[in-house]
């Protein structure tokens, strides 16, 4: 099963007297009736995939309510995903798990392939035809499946899908991450080494959060991930740039995190993230994520502290 990733930085700047952290096929006859073959089994693969696998699924999640074995936990039902039957179906015809899912345009945190022989029909996802594969589709964290049957074999694709806050809820998550900075904030804290007292809550900047959404964009775009931008920039020029006066700048990144909760827990558990998260050098803040399913990373975050003049 494949592995999520999530990346993590820090910077900081402070003006003068509070000093600076930086933190070709070969020719034959029959080309064109070959051709047409290979289409007319891929629209029977998709219309296969888009019908779904009712008797398939249903017997996948009784399995997963009733466990392998006595005293099993049950896990969450799972759902139907066509791009992984059709995933599935191209597994079946000899392609490696990764390229069906990137035929599919299909992005997942992690995966699970299982092929069952010799059983056909619901009965090949009972726990005697699973046999040892039958803990792996227990897997809690696997949300989603594709299937495809051929005779006597199946082939089944489980996977935790990449599911990102949708660019509508930017708002709402910016005020998330807020509330769990200031819920930080206010109590002492440890970041690494270094103890921090209660801070006074941040507040909301729309011109940092506005920096926030040009640098987390141009590394969502361009599949990058650092505090220097493309034009060599830094957060302190970005933020002088834009217009906002500062006595204090600083930034934390992020790549990977799904959501607020996991990106602001990564921050926490950093020391150079966390100690920006509890600087009193910062009186207010913006944060941004952005999207890109195509990028190394799929979501990209970026959270800019400021204190003006």
């Amino acid at each position: 099963m494949g592995a999520r990733h999530g990346w993590l930085s820090w910077a900081m700047h402070i003006r003068s007297s509070l000093g600076k952290t930086q933190g070709a096929w070969p020719r034959a006859a029959g080309c064109a009736a070959l051709a047409f073959l290979l289409a007319a089994t891929g629209l029977a693969q998709a219309q296969s995939a888009a019908q779904g696998h009712p008797p398939l699924l249903r017997a996948l999640n009784a399995l997963r309510q009733q466990g392998c074995a006595k005293g099993s936990r049950p896990a969450a039902p799972l759902r139907e995903n066509a791009a992984l039957s059709q995933a599935a179906a191209l597994v079946a015809g000899g392609r490696k798990l990764d390229g069906a899912l990137k035929a599919v345009d299909y992005r997942a945190l992690s995966t699970m392939l299982i092929t069952i022989r010799s059983a056909s029909g619901s009965v090949a996802l009972t726990p005697k035809a699973l046999g040892r594969s039958c803990g792996a589709a227990m897997h809690a964290e696997l949300l989603e499946a594709g299937f495809h049957q051929r005779g006597t074999q199946t082939w089944v694709v489980l996977a935790e899908p990449f599911s990102p806050p949708a660019a509508a809820q930017a708002e709402e998550v910016q005020v998330r991450v807020l509330a769990l900075v200031n819920q930080a904030r206010s109590r002492p804290q440890h970041c690494g080494d270094k103890a921090f007292a209660p801070a006074p809550p941040l507040r909301l900047n729309p011109k940092l959060h506005s920096i926030a959404n040009a640098h987390a964009g141009d590394m969502a775009r361009h599949d990058y991930f650092s505090h220097t931008g493309r034009d060599g920039s830094t957060v302190d020029g970005r933020a002088t740039r834009a217009g906002y006066a500062w006595d204090a700048i600083g930034e934390n990144i992020a790549a990977g995190q799904l959501s607020a909760d996991a990106a602001v827990r990564g921050w926490m558990n950093s020391p150079g993230h966390c100690a920006n998260i509890m600087s009193p050098a910062f009186s207010e803040m913006g944060a941004a994520f952005v999207v890109n399913r195509q990028s190394s990373q799929g979501i990209y975050w970026a959270q800019v502290f400021g204190t003006a003049p």
